[in-house]
């Protein structure tokens, strides 16, 4: 799956999304496969009726797909603006040592 000019080329769904350079799609997708297999299993189990638990299991896939990318996508959010603080405060760090503004510097 590569292009004449050495970059590679995603995998597609519906032409829209490339799961591959995406964050959190492809695990997305793999929880919903899951999620859509169990609640179809047990909904055919519990009722035996085919084309219901179809419904139910396509229902779960994309419930579980969603929540999945949403919880991902939000702790993805989150560690970013984690990070974003450790590196201002890093070079706060290399800004005001030694000087008289240093927080750590303990005053006589």
């Amino acid at each position: 799956m590569t292009e004449e000019g050495g970059k590679s080329q995603g995998i597609k769904i519906l032409g829209i999304i490339d799961i591959q350079n995406t964050p959190c799609a492809r695990e997305s997708i793999l929880h919903g496969a899951g999620g859509s297999l169990v609640a179809g299993l047990v909904h055919f189990l519990a009722t035996s009726r085919v084309k219901r638990s179809f419904d139910v299991g396509l229902a779960g896939f994309m419930l579980t797909t969603l929540g999945s990318w949403l919880y991902c996508r939000f702790n993805n959010a989150k560690l970013r603006v984690q990070q974003r603080i450790i590196q201002d405060g890093i070079k706060n760090k290399v800004i005001y040592e030694g000087t008289n503004l240093d927080p750590t510097r303990k005053t006589r």
